[in-house]
């Protein structure tokens, strides 16, 4: 299949539900993840995860965030053990199997419910600038831009 000539990629949103509480207040368990994750999906993790637990004001929101630094662009995620869900995000300019990162996270966390949004990010961006300029210019032409 040939690749598309323009657009910069995929964001992945995952808001988990239901999930376990242990896993969501285990530190070590969302830094392998981070850690590990990026590599599976076939991307180049460039700095070793952040992660910390936050303690916030209202004690029902704390929770363990973390974040990874990835060639194609970044993974983070939020937890809120108390209120037993997740945020999470995948955005990567490099293509990845979405559907496999829905099941691989919904496991992990053992996530009743989830809510999934998947966006294609900056549909103009070109991959190849002389390539592209053709199409986005007669796209631009046809809305009347």
């Amino acid at each position: 299949m040939k690749k598309p000539e323009y657009g910069f990629g995929m964001h992945l949103m995952f808001d988990g539900y239901g999930c376990d509480r242990e896993r969501l207040e285990d530190i070590s368990l969302i830094y392998n993840f981070l850690s590990e994750y990026p590599a599976q999906i076939g991307m180049t993790k460039i700095m070793p995860p952040y992660v910390f637990r936050y303690d916030a004001e209202n004690p029902q929101d704390w929770g363990i965030s973390g974040f990874v630094l990835i060639a194609e662009s970044h993974i983070s995620i939020h937890t809120f053990p108390e209120k037993n869900y997740l945020s999470l995000d995948i955005f990567s300019c490099k293509n990845f199997d979405s559907e496999q990162a829905i099941s691989y996270v919904s496991s992990l966390f053992a996530t009743e419910k989830s809510e999934i949004k998947l966006l294609d990010r900056g549909v103009e961006f070109p991959k190849d600038v002389r390539r592209s300029a053709h199409i986005v210019q007669a796209e631009r032409h046809r809305l009347g831009h």
